[in-house]
């Protein structure tokens, strides 16, 4: 079974944290882009997260892109002003054509 390309209707850009420099030439640390990719993202609603039983204010989500190497937990997921911090990467090991970003959204 093919991911359709119809279900990936957002872009989301991935980064990861690098050391860089500020103005003045201070050591900072930075979010650079790594890749933007299509993506499927889905998010509990308040209701959903109410019936999960959970008291937290944080927002899960789910960001299922194609199979790539090198996205780790280590990185955040861009989407618009929406900043996702990516939890875990699950492989899909049996068809070996999509991973799915478990996140936690910061802002948005």
């Amino acid at each position: 079974m093919s991911l359709r390309a119809g279900k990936l209707d957002r872009r989301v850009t991935i980064k990861r944290l690098t050391d860089g420099q500020d103005e003045i030439g201070q050591p900072v640390q930075v979010w650079v882009d790594v890749v933007t990719v299509w993506a499927n993202i889905k998010t509990n609603t308040g209701l959903q997260t109410i019936r999960a039983d959970k008291e937290s204010s944080a927002v899960p989500a789910s960001i299922r892109i194609r199979r790539r190497a090198g996205i780790t937990a280590a990185m955040r997921a861009y989407e618009g002003a929406t900043v996702y911090d990516i939890k875990a990467v699950q492989d899909d090991t049996e068809s070996r054509e999509r991973i799915d970003l478990v996140c936690e959204v910061l802002s948005g």
